[in-house]
């Protein structure tokens, strides 16, 4: 399979999840990417006109983060991805946990913004992703979650 026919999602929440998402958009492009996102405006910004949109959660809201679970895997479901990504939050973590029950590879990179410890859907995500990375060298914690540089 050439990397032009991998499907990849990748996944992330507005503001500065977004923004570390769009660091790799060059890489991303090799593939055949589809972008999610809670905020379509930001995508419709950097000219995507196709993202799909997830409702915005966290913990602290547990009927909209029900909501956006089954939205997560109505997305997966509907562009069946080889690979699903994301650089956060909660809305990125369901589409992980969508992406594994049917087979695809995914990859958490957690914020550049938690230097000090894995965020909370991190330290989820270390558990079923296949691969979670860290942004700080410190944060690594081998071999479940590993260091392989910033994205910024």
């Amino acid at each position: 399979m050439t990397k032009s026919s991998r499907k990849v999602l990748a996944v992330a929440s507005g503001g500065g999840h977004w923004e570390q998402l769009m660091l790799l958009r060059p890489k991303l492009e090799e593939y055949d990417v589809r972008f999610a996102t809670t905020d379509r405006d930001i995508a419709q910004q950097r000219g995507i006109a196709n993202a799909d949109t997830l409702p915005d959660c966290n913990q602290d809201k547990p009927f909209k983060s029900a909501l956006c679970g089954f939205v997560a895997l109505w997305i997966v479901l509907k562009h069946r991805p080889h690979i699903v990504l994301s650089t956060g939050a909660a809305p990125g973590f369901f589409c992980l946990m969508a992406g594994r029950l049917i087979g695809a590879r995914t990859l958490w990179i957690d914020s550049v913004a938690n230097g000090e410890q894995l965020s909370m859907c991190g330290k989820l995500s270390k558990r079923f992703a296949h691969q979670c990375l860290t942004q700080w060298p410190d944060v690594a914690d081998e071999p479940r979650v590993k260091y392989r540089g910033a994205v910024l």
